[in-house]
């Protein structure tokens, strides 16, 4: 793969996040690249990265031709982790869920894990390791993207994946899901940390406009997250910048080492909030000695472009307006955040009708780091109560 090379970063502390590279080539042969602007990644090391890379598909209720169209597009040496929050009951769609996927492992013997996100075993599991923040008042995991990207963590440290990567369900574009898998590994055979992070942003999101195609840069809620993250960046730097363009990417990866140490915030503010707490975390060297290994290494985030545009499900206004409002609760709610920063989401959120002339955004809800998880009893006891988990060729 032929990728335009980071040439400018911005470094936080111990956080280095890398500005935008395009793809410029999906598949090559080329061995020397004479231009210093120019990185090429061998295609055998981009399979080997692949096959030691969990792929998670959280989901809910999605139409089953994408969902098929999507699994059939991850690479094959990457192990699938299904984590599904669908109806149970009238109808019961996580039963189709579960008879497609069937159907594909049987066609492909891809290695797949899938469970339900609301198995009472994974209720029972993370009560025996003492890890409740992820559970409701029912002792049932909480509904929420966050949460099941946490699991799907959880499921790839089982299995020994070294990296763990995320894409969404509801993708129209199979072969842009391909292209996603090959990306992450890309950006990890660049990186020299053991702890780097890779968020894509799409070339295009193209719109319905009048009766025809209108390919858009910008994503409705992107373009509102990213400016009050550069702006966060900038206030701290005291040098304006606009380095950050995947605040609200659904579609990232990262070095399981660094899965392990972060907390998670819960819905659909989970990706900006990985952004903040790296920048409050690790963007000074105060309380170093605790991570040490981390603040030796850095933190590597790479921002990829992809060849793709990314045509997925709409899910109409309301749903923007959710991921507004959890996506600014995070910058908002941040130590790092000014007051007149504070203000300008105010603003931006009562004229846009989020929240009304005298509230505030709700807290951020966060789940706390992984890393002290027993791996192998989580396992044992989620094996032992489960009732939807599934495994093929695992």
């Amino acid at each position: 793969m032929l990728l335009e090379a980071p040439v400018y970063k911005e470094i936080f502390g111990a956080v280095k996040i890398y500005e935008l590279q395009k793809v410029i080539k999906m598949d090559t042969e080329t061995e020397d690249v004479p231009m210093f602007t120019v990185q090429n990644i061998p295609r055998g090391d981009i399979y080997k990265v692949i096959g030691e890379m969990a792929i998670v598909v959280p989901m809910k209720n999605e139409k089953l031709h994408l969902v098929d169209g999507v699994l059939k597009a991850i690479p094959h040496k990457s192990p699938i982790i299904i984590v599904s929050n669908s109806k149970r009951k009238g109808p019961n769609r996580f039963k189709q869920e579960v008879d497609l996927v069937k159907h594909f492992c049987n066609l492909t013997h891809s290695r797949v894990l899938m469970i339900h996100q609301k198995d009472p075993g994974l209720g029972e599991a993370f009560k025996e390791v003492g890890y409740e923040d992820i559970l409701d008042e029912k002792g049932l995991v909480r509904s929420g993207k966050g949460e099941g990207m946490l699991l799907g963590i959880l499921l790839a440290k089982a299995i020994g994946a070294k990296y763990v990567g995320f894409v969404d369900a509801d993708n129209y574009i199979p072969g842009a899901v391909n292209e996603y898998v090959k990306d992450y590994a890309a950006g990890f055979l660049m990186s020299e940390s053991d702890y780097a992070m890779v968020r894509l942003h799409w070339r295009h999101k193209p719109k319905v406009s009048k009766g025809t195609l209108y390919f858009k840069k910008w994503g409705r809620v992107s373009e509102i997250t990213n400016r009050y993250l550069n702006q966060l960046i900038s206030e701290k730097t005291t040098f304006e910048t606009t380095i950050m363009v995947t605040g609200n990417a659904g579609e990232h990866a990262m070095t399981m080492k660094l899965a392990e140490i972060l907390p998670f915030s819960t819905g659909y503010s989970i990706e900006p909030y990985e952004i903040v707490y790296l920048l409050e975390r690790f963007g000074t060297w105060e309380n170093a000695k605790e991570l040490q290994e981390v603040f030796d290494q850095g933190i590597e985030i790479f921002q990829i472009e992809t060849l793709n545009p990314h045509f997925h499900e709409d899910k109409g206004q309301e749903h923007v307006k959710e991921m507004v409002l959890l996506s600014l609760t995070t910058i908002y709610h941040s130590k790092l955040s000014s007051e007149s920063l504070k203000r300008q989401i105010l603003n931006d959120l009562r004229m846009h009708n989020i929240i009304k002339e005298n509230e505030e955004p709700p807290k951020p809800r966060v789940m706390k780091p992984i890393k002290e998880i027993d791996i192998k009893k989580w396992m044992d006891a989620l094996d032992a109560n489960q009732e939807t988990l599934l495994r093929f060729d695992l």
